[in-house]
């Protein structure tokens, strides 16, 4: 009997002890948010937020955003997928530029195979080969000329090339290109030029034109008139505009024999071994939808949608006939980067 009454005891303790342990544990066992999505974004919190907001009240999927307001949030935040390797934080990385999406790629950490249902509705040079990675809405490389310093459209540049031209000494601008768009522009010069020819511009360019610390300050400084054009993104370039700067964007490389202007897409990558697979792929889907760039056409960055069956358009292109477009090798660009980046960041140090 005895025995009976210790052993209902301990039981009794047993079960206490065990209900104890896991009210205890819940809290860091249980997620809050089970059905969550965690995205690090490059792209402008103010255009990349609402999105997302909006893909989280359709779906009840809960947004977690890493975004970065450094210059170099690219870098940043591609950096951090990387240090995050072995045990990965970050299930979509919505870059936006291309360089360091394909990069990480080559690097094995993109999630490849998921093909998009909406992938057939963009050209082949925007989705990678194994479904790694997946572009959409570009920004154009366009020179920004002040239409007081230069008043006649026969005195414009024409190309990319004239940021070497000493006729232009100290009256041009380009960022710097070790990171964001300049970089990738960078990158893909070297792919195509070959390193030799492309790194002998570029210090020619370091040598000839003001080197700023981003994009924005090249159009900023063109629309004040601190030299006569610059190079920039056509994001940059419209608010200059929208603002009544006495500046005109110009499409470059649109002569005879000439590669056409580079666009530059976002990109949407799903990260290998992230923790909410299912649900990152269910943001790319959404985020690949032709609404997505339609709202970002319409936004204050004005970027360009990529889709074939495309049913809006940017106000930056050119009404009439359109712009011939560089259609770059991407992998190429992304595997000289790392040698091209060294000898630029001595270049341009």
């Amino acid at each position: 009997m005895q025995t009976t009454v210790v052993r209902k005891r301990f039981l009794v303790r047993l079960a206490i002890l065990s209900a104890a342990l896991l009210i205890i544990c819940l809290p860091g066992c249980v997620r809050k948010h089970p059905q969550e999505v965690v995205v690090y974004a490059a792209l402008d919190r103010e255009f990349s937020e609402p999105l997302l907001q909006q893909f989280e009240q359709e779906t009840g999927i809960h947004v977690l955003a890493k975004y970065d307001i450094e210059s170099n949030k690219t870098v940043g935040l591609a950096t951090a997928i990387v240090a995050e390797k072995n045990r990965p934080r970050c299930d979509v990385f919505w870059n936006n530029e291309i360089l360091h999406s394909v990069r990480l790629a080559q690097a094995g950490l993109a999630e490849p195979g998921h093909s998009s249902p909406h992938a057939s509705s963009y050209p082949a040079e925007y989705v990678a080969a194994d479904s790694s990675w997946h572009g959409f809405a570009a920004r154009a490389r366009v020179l920004i000329v002040n239409t007081d310093r230069l008043t006649s459209p026969d005195d414009y540049p024409t190309s990319v090339r004239d940021l070497a031209d000493p006729r232009w000494k100290n009256n041009c601008g380009m960022a710097r290109p070790l990171f964001g768009t300049t970089a990738t522009h960078a990158a893909v010069l070297v792919a195509a030029w070959g390193e030799q020819e492309a790194l002998a511009f570029l210090q020619s360019v370091r040598d000839n034109a003001v080197i700023e610390g981003g994009n924005r300050q090249v159009a900023q400084h063109v629309a004040e008139g601190r030299y006569a054009w610059g190079i920039t993104d056509t994001d940059d370039a419209i608010i200059q505009i929208e603002k009544g700067a006495p500046v005109k964007m110009v499409w470059p490389d649109q002569g005879n024999g000439q590669p056409g202007t580079l666009l530059i897409p976002n990109t949407l990558m799903i990260v290998r071994g992230g923790p909410n697979q299912a649900n990152a792929i269910r943001l790319v889907d959404w985020l690949l939808r032709t609404e997505t760039e339609s709202e970002l056409a319409a936004s204050a960055s004005a970027q360009i949608p990529l889709r074939t069956d495309a049913t809006s358009q940017s106000r930056v292109w050119p009404t009439g006939n359109p712009p011939r477009t560089f259609r770059p090798d991407y992998d190429a660009a992304a595997k000289s980067w790392d040698s091209a980046g060294r000898q630029l960041g001595r270049i341009f140090q």
